[in-house]
């Protein structure tokens, strides 16, 4: 059964704006990030998921937890992020369609910190905010019936992954299938999803800007309750995703220091190169900073260059 959802015209336009968008990181190269923004990009995603339940390690703590260094902090909240590291480490081994894969990444997940995690609840449970229960999740005893039928979904073909991604992520939240870790899972469920055809996502903090915009995220979840349809959650996902790849895109000299330009230019595998075509990959660079970066990039033994002025030519060693 196909959870209940309409199609309107935003969500649309929203699906055209984002797909024209991947094609673009596409012809750039930037779904294959430097390993400096491919980890800058997973801190920030952990750190992001996880202080949206409470979390209060910094992103500064959380480098250190990945670089296997001892920092002073609250068990719990270390745990969380140890924990969190290990599963997104992990991602590529999850099928984004398969129930036991998914109680196993909430095992990993939450290991350690709740009872029997990795398994659906037992009792009822609601969400109360302030002195206000806004949301009462289904009774237990519909969870396992409820979460066969979503990953029974998961497998049609005919369906975008893009929506895919976005229902599921609403249909946990809404579910509720664990005691806890439930916010964490449908954004990282949601991740795999999209993952399965667009391998950028692998890399997309898009949960930085759910914790920037958390009155949205929990306002849309109130309005698909209400509506008992998850449009106003695709609406406002969609919106973060298309938001997130502009960013990736905007991701240039403003930010990029230049030996992070140079880690990413070389990942792109281009064996020899003039400035000019670094500069149609740093589109926004001037020709002087394009030249200090590839004088950079000799000082440091990175490549060679070959001829002089305009005409040099650089070479991997």
């Amino acid at each position: 059964m196909t959870p209940p959802y309409d199609i309107t015209p935003k969500i649309l336009k929203q699906i055209t704006v984002i797909s024209e968008k991947i094609g673009e990181i596409n012809a750039n190269y930037l779904h294959k990030p430097s390993p400096q923004l491919r980890k800058q990009n997973r801190i920030k995603t952990i750190h992001s998921s996880l202080q949206i339940e409470g979390n209060t390690l910094t992103e500064e703590q959380i480098t250190a937890l990945i670089e296997h260094k001892r920092i002073i902090g609250p068990e719990k909240d270390v745990l969380e992020v140890l924990n969190a590291i290990k599963v997104y480490d992990d991602l590529k081994k999850y099928k984004f369609s398969v129930e036991k894969s998914f109680l196993k990444a909430h095992q990993e997940l939450m290991g350690g910190l709740i009872k029997s995690p990795g398994d659906y609840r037992k009792q009822g449970v609601g969400i109360v905010k302030g002195t206000q229960v806004t949301h009462v999740a289904p009774p237990f005893e519909q969870v396992p019936h409820l979460m066969k039928d979503l990953f029974e979904y998961l497998k049609k073909d005919d369906e975008l992954p893009l929506i895919k991604s976005c229902v599921f992520h609403y249909e946990v939240e809404f579910i509720h299938p664990f005691l806890d870790g439930n916010g964490r899972m449908g954004r990282l469920w949601q991740t795999l999803i999209l993952m399965s055809e667009y391998p950028v996502f692998e890399f997309l903090p898009f949960e930085t800007l759910i914790s920037q915009t958390q009155d949205a995220y929990y306002q849309s979840l109130a309005l698909s309750d209400k509506s008992g349809k998850s449009t106003p959650f695709i609406e406002y996902m969609l919106g973060v995703i298309q938001q997130s790849l502009e960013n990736l895109l905007n991701y240039n000299n403003l930010i990029l220091k230049d030996i992070d330009r140079l880690e990413y230019f070389l990942s792109l595998g281009i064996k020899e190169f003039s400035r000019k075509d670094y500069m149609n990959v740093f589109k926004d660079l001037s020709s002087a900073t394009a030249s200090r970066d590839l004088k950079k990039g000799v000082e440091l033994n990175m490549f060679k260059n070959i001829g002089n002025l305009n005409k040099t030519i650089y070479r991997l060693k």
